[in-house]
């Protein structure tokens, strides 16, 4: 195969604010791999949380760029496999060269992706629209220039209940509720008996991740369901969420992929959970393979797109939170530019 790294730093419309810290640009790695006269794309993201850099992911792609250059993909799910343990310690890198596999997979077939798998994508979810943290004033104006039927609420604020009062007054969407590991228990607890009655359909990872006992209150006590993401990051942590969270939010930068994503969905299933998955603000290579995952899943918040100014790629399309796919093999994503 050939491997190419495409580096891209796109701008937001609007300063991205969650509980922890404020944003104006987003760094992102696409990966392309070609193989017989074909194309497959993967992307992943850069987030300081988890210490990932787009020069530390390209470093580690690079690594390992022999490797990669002289194998010959057959399945996605064995070169998965097979790069796992050269890449163990980067998941990120990790999901863009398992993308990119899927992509091409599925090209080589002249199919599109959620056709391989054999998925009706006729009762598919809809998308949320992500308002970040803001005056009260900005974020009814952020809500109002962007009408939509569901709402994702970045909170983690002294006003969190005010907020979520204020916005009600002027949409009947859903809201859901996305504190970032920014609340304790007691706090959540009250949080949730205040926003239930103002539409608020689940609490998204309302306290630290290392917070066991108090999350084991809160999934017992909780008058709204709550999903995990900070605690779910990898496989191994569904089984760890079982019994602590209602859900679990599965992001593919994260887990390393859409192969494991898919054992993961499997594997939450089993434990009777809900799933969903979310956005690490990707363009639209990344948010394009998210699209053929919307068969198997309850909830997915993929504004990626939505929220940036600039983009890699055409792809998929958002109307009114329902995702029209590219006529397309593949997860039909294309580049804009290299």
């Amino acid at each position: 195969m050939k491997l190419t790294l495409y580096p891209f730093e796109l701008k937001f419309r609007h300063t991205f604010t969650i509980s922890r810290k404020s944003k104006d640009v987003q760094p992102l790695l696409v990966v392309e791999l070609q193989q017989d006269g074909l194309s497959g794309l993967g992307e992943t993201a850069d987030n300081s949380y988890y210490n990932m850099t787009v020069p530390r992911l390209m470093e580690a792609i690079n690594a390992h760029r022999p490797f990669i250059e002289n194998y010959t993909l057959d399945t996605p799910e064995v070169f998965w496999q097979d790069m796992f343990p050269l890449l163990q310690d980067n998941m990120f890198a990790l999901c863009a060269l398992d993308l990119a596999a899927w992509d091409l997979y599925a090209k080589r077939q002249n199919k599109k992706l959620y056709e391989v798998w054999g998925l009706d994508i006729s009762h598919n979810p809809l998308t949320d629209y992500t308002i970040g943290i803001d005056t009260i004033d900005n974020m009814v104006k952020k809500l109002q220039e962007f009408p939509w039927p569901i709402y994702k609420i970045k909170l983690g604020t002294k006003e969190d209940i005010a907020i979520i009062a204020e916005l009600r007054k002027h949409t009947s969407a859903i809201f859901r509720v996305d504190a970032n590991c920014a609340w304790g228990v007691e706090e959540t607890l009250r949080n949730a008996e205040a926003m239930k009655p103002l539409g608020v359909e689940f609490i998204e990872q309302p306290m630290a991740a290392a917070d066991r006992d108090g999350m084991k209150t809160v999934f017992e006590k909780s008058v709204l369901p709550v999903i995990a993401d900070e605690s779910c990051i990898v496989e191994q942590d569904v089984a760890r969420c079982h019994g602590y969270f209602h859900g679990i939010n599965i992001k593919l930068t994260k887990c390393g992929g859409i192969t494991p994503a898919l054992r993961m969905i499997k594997e939450a299933r089993q434990y009777g959970m809900k799933i969903m998955t979310g956005s690490m603000n990707e363009s639209t290579v990344g948010t394009s393979a998210v699209a053929h995952l919307l068969p198997f899943l309850d909830y997915v918040d993929m504004d990626g797109p939505l929220l940036l100014a600039e983009d890699t790629a055409d792809g998929i399309r958002i109307d009114n939170g329902r995702i029209i796919y590219a006529d397309r093999p593949g997860v039909g994503a294309v580049l804009r530019q290299a």
